[in-house]
């Protein structure tokens, strides 16, 4: 099997420092407001501190998924850790929907049965929350435009922050109208926006987890472009996966129109590899030479 390895792979440097701040100021929120939502009453501070909780938690999932996906590859690990980063992604946005469904519950349930809030605890711990996630949210932003595994610790994040304003506005009508049933109505905002940016996450993971095709390529019109490449008769038998966001990979059988020596077929790969590359985005190539094997090629896509 020929296989051909492209360097052409453009890496964001992902500044894992900026997480570690980002766990500290974290774990200072969850603190102060399971203390202060326990004293105010406030489910809505409650269910702020169990979201920042799950912060913290998914930080730090996502700071030890990028030391690993910077692990060299060795006979036991062929592909190194690259995709511990998908893994964290997966992980953190799954427990997004799964916090966000609970705090749905709680919310509910509160709803009928609204309790007094101090309220002063309420609004000055929003306002920490508000601080402290926003910086973290200027942390991780650049990153997160890179990096799936960043974007979803950038999102616990942004969430975060947002469900900190809007706690912070129910503390205020609690405090001057004394309305405490918008505790709850708040929950349940917070929770469905988590909900929405959470499964969109989780839907790109389990994609590239699955190694399905990445939305953005049409094998067909590969199939199109490389057959116009002299020498090819067909290409077949074809597998295009993502394995982390840096690195999309493709595998074929490339069905030769003439029987040619191995330099003529290396010509012929790196032309495939141009095509693919400039066209389509795939930095890693594999393909299996044939001339008039006896195997179907009427499939573009098989096992």
């Amino acid at each position: 099997m020929e296989h051909q390895h492209d360097h052409r792979i453009h890496k964001h440097r992902v500044e894992a420092k900026n997480l570690v701040y980002s766990i500290a100021l974290n774990v200072i929120i969850t603190v102060a407001q399971v203390v202060g939502g326990l004293f105010s009453g406030s489910l809505a501070l409650i269910s702020d501190a169990l979201h920042n909780f799950s912060d913290v938690l998914s930080l730090l999932f996502s700071y030890v998924a990028h030391k690993l996906s910077r692990q060299k590859a060795s006979i036991n690990q062929t592909f190194g850790f690259k995709r511990a980063e998908l893994i964290a992604a997966f992980v953190n946005s799954f427990t997004l929907v799964i916090v966000a469904l609970y705090l749905i519950y709680e919310a509910i349930g509160r709803f009928f049965h609204p309790q007094e809030i101090a309220s002063g605890i309420v609004i000055w711990l929003a306002l920490l929350g508000i601080v402290a996630n926003g910086a973290s949210v200027l942390l991780l932003k650049k990153d997160a435009n890179h990096n799936l595994n960043m974007k979803s610790a950038y999102l616990h994040l942004l969430t975060d922050m947002l469900a900190s304003v809007a706690v912070l506005a129910g503390g205020l009508l609690m405090k001057y109208y004394h309305i405490y049933w918008i505790d709850s109505v708040l929950t349940l905002f917070i929770a469905v926006y988590l909900i929405v940016v959470g499964a969109d996450v989780l839907k790109k993971s389990v994609k590239m987890l699955m190694l399905f095709t990445p939305e953005h390529i049409d094998v067909k019109e590969i199939v199109r472009e490389v057959h116009k490449i002299p020498g090819v008769s067909k290409l077949h038998h074809i597998h295009v996966w993502h394995l982390n966001e840096e690195e999309l990979h493709l595998e074929a059988h490339l069905d030769c129109s003439h029987d040619i020596p191995m330099s003529e077929f290396n010509r012929i790969v790196q032309e495939v590899e141009e095509v693919l590359y400039e066209k389509f985005g795939i930095n890693h190539v594999t393909l299996q030479p044939e001339f008039h094997k006896k195997d179907p090629k009427n499939f573009i896509v098989q096992d």
